[in-house]
């Protein structure tokens, strides 16, 4: 498919092929990642790394003041002042999106999630749990396949293996692990007790922290693709991507 191209300040710039698809998974699949996000606070089996680091900063010292949405678009400014010094290139639509609305969704879904199961027996949490991560993985084999830029979070660790020429998982992980130690050392020192690090950290930071993978790439092959591509070309593209692992 010809790549269209649109005048924007006077200058010719070229659109990736398959353009209005490809902002559509975007916003949908940033969007429902952000909804998935208050399930799985709600389910007080813990978040991911990123909010592990994130909410626990904010339950116990900006709280008070600050709406968390405020406070997370603050925070990602502050991360994409360092990611534009460290590497433009993996900034895009969905790292503005991600910035500007991801807070608010995830404040939003809490919210309403609170509203009406205020306090889940242990099948209503564990079902929460299950529903966060089949649609965060959804979520995020649309956001990823759309290839409109990465949240200011994803591409830190991105960027430390571009330039240091590691292995992404490992920069991936280590990334995380700071991100709980963070969140947690927070915690504990203003609220002094293990039940409310629990919260937030627990079997769900675990989850998605090294086992969702698989089911990304399942909705990945089966779904992301075929939407954008045609079920033909995706056919192609996940033959080659079996080749590549193989």
């Amino acid at each position: 498919m010809e790549n269209k191209t649109i005048s924007l300040f006077g200058k010719s710039v070229k659109l990736p092929s398959h353009f209005g698809k490809r902002v559509s998974m975007t916003v949908i699949g940033t969007m429902i990642c952000a909804f998935a996000v208050g399930f799985f606070k709600c389910s007080l089996f813990g978040v991911d790394p990123f909010q592990t680091f994130a909410q626990g900063i904010h339950i116990s010292f900006i709280d008070h003041f600050m709406a968390y949405g405020t406070y997370y678009m603050i925070i990602s400014l502050l991360m994409l002042i360092v990611d534009l010094f460290l590497d433009k290139h993996y900034m895009g639509l969905g790292t503005l999106i991600n910035l500007f609305l991801t807070g608010y969704v995830v404040e939003f879904s809490t919210n309403l999630i609170n509203t009406y199961i205020p306090n889940p027996v242990l099948w209503q949490r564990v079902v929460m749990l299950l529903i966060g991560i089949v649609v965060m993985c959804f979520a995020s084999a649309l956001y990823m396949t759309s290839d409109m830029g990465v949240s200011v979070y994803d591409a830190i660790p991105i960027i430390i293996s571009d330039r240091k020429k590691w292995p992404f998982r490992f920069c991936r992980i280590g990334t995380d692990i700071i991100c709980v130690i963070i969140g947690s050392a927070s915690i504990l020192f203003v609220f002094g007790n293990f039940s409310k690090l629990f919260e937030y950290v627990g079997i769900g930071t675990i989850i998605t922290a090294f086992f969702m993978g698989p089911l990304v790439d399942l909705f990945n092959r089966t779904i992301a693709r075929p939407f954008l591509y045609g079920k033909a070309e995706a056919k192609k593209i996940n033959e080659a991507d079996k080749h590549k692992k193989n």
